[in-house]
């Protein structure tokens, strides 16, 4: 039995019917993110069995992306969490077969409430279909699973259903990286969009030089100061910057003369900035625009108040 065609098939049966899905949409897919937009209250997602946790993921993408969401299980919702479901909160409602009888009991008291409801079934004539606002057609002509039993292509099929509606949202909402950072403090991404460069820059004992400093003072600096650089300042300005790659070019094509040179004769001129107050990203961006791994840090006044490298920002 060949392990790697059995991977592959199911790549391929899944990828077919993920494909297939777009021939399903109808306008009931626009008018639900039209009623999630426009509604007050929250996007609540229910489902049992493997409906119900792809539900829970779908909720989960939807919180972070700037729609208020969460999974509410069908059986303790029927046993006293409806009370979590308020008249304004919008309900989608997955079950494959669309007769799912813990989903169906929930059907009358929405109905009651006046919430308006969203289905995610395969079965466009299904009791729970016929009783919603809007369906989402999700069906598959084949599972992955050999004997057409366990949901495969079915609940990947409601999974990408799901990422549609957050990500359509997202676009109507114009839901940036910054509004995604915020629900993602912790993370990766959250640390570089929030983070100032005041918080990560070095700010002790800066590698400063003058203009006059001798070649042997400057590499004693740069090993000092721990940061591959040293700055040159004179009467609190910025002069200019020197890297331990500008010692090594200028050793090599000066080779006789080096140590004769001083730090103004090495010096570039006008190097890269950034506010202390600026994000961790705007500092990403600089680097890699200029392909540098290193950036004076300076305050209100231009002063220089720290330097930020690469290693710094955590990415």
């Amino acid at each position: 039995m060949n392990i790697e065609k059995i991977a592959k098939d199911v790549f391929e049966i899944e990828a077919k019917e993920i494909k297939d899905l777009s021939t399903l949409l109808t306008d009931d897919f626009e008018k639900a993110i039209n009623a999630v937009l426009n509604t007050s209250g929250k996007f609540i997602i229910s489902g049992m069995g493997k409906s119900g946790l792809i539900g829970k993921k779908i909720a989960a993408t939807l919180a972070s992306t700037g729609t208020p969401s969460f999974f509410l299980h069908p059986g303790e919702a029927y046993h006293g969490d409806l009370g979590m479901i308020e008249k304004d909160d919008i309900v989608l409602l997955i079950s494959n077969s669309g007769e799912t009888d813990e989903v169906l009991k929930l059907i009358p008291f929405l109905k009651v409430q006046g919430n308006t409801t969203i289905s995610m079934s395969g079965n466009p004539s299904s009791t729970l279909a016929q009783n919603t606002n809007y369906h989402l057609n999700v069906a598959v002509k084949h599972e992955a699973c050999p004997l057409q039993l366990a949901p495969t292509s079915s609940t990947t099929a409601t999974l990408v259903m799901g990422d549609a509606i957050a990500v359509a949202l997202m676009k109507l909402r114009d839901f940036k990286d910054e509004n995604f950072a915020k629900f993602h403090p912790g993370g990766s991404l959250g640390r570089r969009l929030l983070t100032k460069i005041e918080n990560v820059m070095k700010k002790d004992h800066l590698p400063i030089i003058s203009e006059d400093t001798d070649v042997k003072g400057i590499i004693h600096k740069i090993t000092d100061g721990k940061c591959g650089l040293v700055v040159i300042v004179e009467d609190n300005n910025i002069h200019g910057v020197i890297t331990d790659g500008d010692i090594r070019r200028v050793m090599e094509s000066q080779e006789e003369n080096f140590f004769n040179l001083s730090a103004k004769d090495i010096m570039g001129k006008n190097p890269k900035v950034i506010h202390k107050d600026e994000k961790l990203v705007i500092a990403s961006e600089i680097m890699g625009e200029n392909k540098i791994n290193s950036l004076l840090v300076i305050d209100d006044n231009k002063n220089l108040v720290g330097i930020v490298q690469m290693y710094d920002l955590g990415l």
